[in-house]
C-alpha cells in the first residue's frame, strides 16, 4: 500500500458539510465508547456493526453520512479497545478510553467505495465524496495504482487534506547490490556516510522556537474561545506546521538521493524512545527526527528495489578518540561493514583525507546533497596517519 498526500479547496459548502461529517462522526464514536468503555468483554467489529441501524433510527441526522464511514469510526473504536486489552493482559496498568471533545475528532475514512478521483486536465482535479460532494483537489503528482481508501484530515491550521490510499500491482524490484553505503546520524550533525559526506543539521526546531513562544504568549492573553483567541491558535498552529513541512521536505529529499543512488544502505537500529529519556539531549533527538528518517528510507528503499540493513549499534564508536567528525566517518564505515559482509571489502580502508561539509540549503535548494557551495575541512596529517591504523572489523 501506498499513500499520496494532496491539498484539498472546499468553498464556504461543502466545508460545512465536511465539518458536519467530523461532528456525526465524533458522536458516533463517543456514543458506542459510552456503551462499551470500561467492560472486560471487547466486542467484535461485526458486532458493533450491527448496532448502527439502531443507532440511525434514533438519530436521523447520521443519514447524511456515507454508511462505510461510520463503519470504520467503530473499526477504529474496536481497535483502540481491543489494543487496551492486550496492553491489560500484558500486565500494564490502563485507564479508559476518553471521550472525543469537540475540535478532537480530526479524521474520517472513505474504504473501498463512495469516492471517485476526477481529472479534469487543469490546475485543480475533483474529488467526489458520497453525500458531501465534489471538492477542488490539487493533485501534485500522478497517482500510480488502484485506489483504495480516502482518509479525509482536518488540520489545527483548518487547512484540509485527503491521503489516497493505492495498492500497486506488479512484482517487487529486485536489484544485484552492487554499490554499499553506510550512515551515522547525530546530533551535532545530522548524518555522516561511509562516503565522506558530513550533512548539515538543519534545526529547524530550534530556529523557529523564539517565533512559536511568541505566538504562545500572546495565545495565552487572549480570552479562550473568543474570536481573538481562535485567530490567534491558528497563527501558531500555522508556525507548527510550517515546522512540520520543512523537517519532512528536508527528510524526503535526503532519503530519496540515497535510495537513487546505492543498492545497500546499511543503518544502526537506534531505539529512539529509550534515548529520548536523557533529558539533556530529547530535544536535539526529537528535532533531528532520526526515526521518520530511517522510516522513509524504508518504504522508500521497497519501492525501488534498495536493500536498508539494520546493524547493531553497540562498539560502533569504541576505541575513538579523533575529532567529532572523524570519528563520525569512521563509525559509518563500521556500519558499512557490518551490514555488506562483501569479499571485496577491506579489513583496513583507505583513509579519507577530507569530509565534505554539506549545508542543508543545499538540500532543501538542490534536493540533493552534493558538494555545490560546500565547505571541505581537511584534517592534520596527525590525524590522518592515526586513522589508518584503526581496523573497521
Amino acid at each position: 500500500m501506498l499513500s499520496y498526500k494532496f491539498r484539498l479547496y472546499p468553498n464556504g459548502e461543502r466545508e460545512e458539510r465536511l465539518l458536519e461529517t467530523l461532528e456525526l462522526c465524533r458522536q458516533t464514536y463517543n456514543c458506542f465508547l459510552a456503551e462499551w468503555n470500561g467492560k472486560g468483554k471487547v466486542p467484535s467489529r461485526f458486532e458493533l456493526q450491527a448496532q448502527l441501524p439502531r443507532l440511525k433510527a434514533e438519530k436521523p441526522e447520521l443519514r447524511k453520512v456515507y454508511s462505510k464511514v461510520l463503519q470504520m469510526v467503530l473499526y477504529q473504536l474496536y481497535s483502540n479497545l481491543r489494543a487496551l486489552s492486550e496492553l491489560k493482559k500484558n500486565g500494564r496498568k490502563v485507564g479508559r478510553l476518553r471521550f472525543k471533545g469537540k475540535g478532537w475528532f480530526k479524521t474520517f475514512v472513505y474504504n473501498q467505495s463512495g469516492f471517485k478521483l476526477i481529472r479534469t486536465g487543469k490546475k485543480f482535479d475533483l474529488l467526489h465524496l458520497s453525500k458531501i460532494g465534489d471538492i477542488p483537489i490539487r493533485v501534485h503528482r500522478p497517482v500510480e495504482g488502484r485506489i483504495k481508501q480516502v482518509i479525509v484530515k482536518r488540520h489545527n491550521s483548518g487547512k484540509w487534506f485527503a491521503c489516497v490510499c493505492v495498492e500497486k500491482e506488479g512484482e517487487p524490484i529486485e536489484k544485484e547490490p552492487k554499490k554499499a553505503i553506510g550512515i551515522d546520524v547525530g546530533v551535532k550533525h545530522f548524518l555522516t556516510d561511509s562516503d565522506g559526506r558530513q550533512i548539515e543539521n538543519p534545526r529547524f526546531y530550534e530556529k523557529t522556537l523564539e517565533k512559536v513562544r511568541v505566538l504562545q504568549h500572546w495565545l495565552s492573553r487572549k480570552k479562550k474561545g473568543s474570536k481573538n483567541w481562535e485567530k490567534q491558535r491558528i497563527r501558531l498552529a500555522k508556525a507548527y506546521e510550517k515546522l512540520v513541512n520543512q523537517r519532512n521536505d528536508f527528510l524526503h529529499k535526503l532519503s530519496r538521493f540515497y535510495v537513487n543512488n546505492y543498492d545497500v544502505i546499511c543503518v544502526e537500529k537506534l531505539n529512539v524512545r529509550n534515548m529520548v529519556r536523557n533529558h539533556n539531549l530529547a530535544q536535539k533527538i526529537l528535532d533531528a527526527s532520526w526515526a521518520d528518517f530511517l522510516q522513509l528510507l524504508e518504504y522508500k528503499a521497497e519501492g525501488a528495489g534498495v536493500r536498508v540493513v539494520k546493524v547493531n549499534p553497540r562498539g560502533t564508536s569504541e576505541g575513538l578518540s579523533y575529532e567529532n567528525s572523524m570519528r563520525d566517518w569512521i563509525s559509518a564505515c563500521r556500519i558499512k561493514m557490518r551490514g555488506w559482509n562483501s569479499p571485496d571489502l577491506p579489513a583496513e580502508i583507505e583513509p579519507l583525507r577530507e569530509l565534505i561539509q554539506v549545508p542543508a540549503s543545499s538540500i532543501i535548494e538542490a534536493g540533493s546533497p552534493f558538494p555545490q557551495g560546500g565547505v571541505v575541512h581537511t584534517f592534520s596529517q596527525s590525524k590522518i596517519h592515526r586513522v589508518e591504523r584503526v581496523s573497521f572489523l
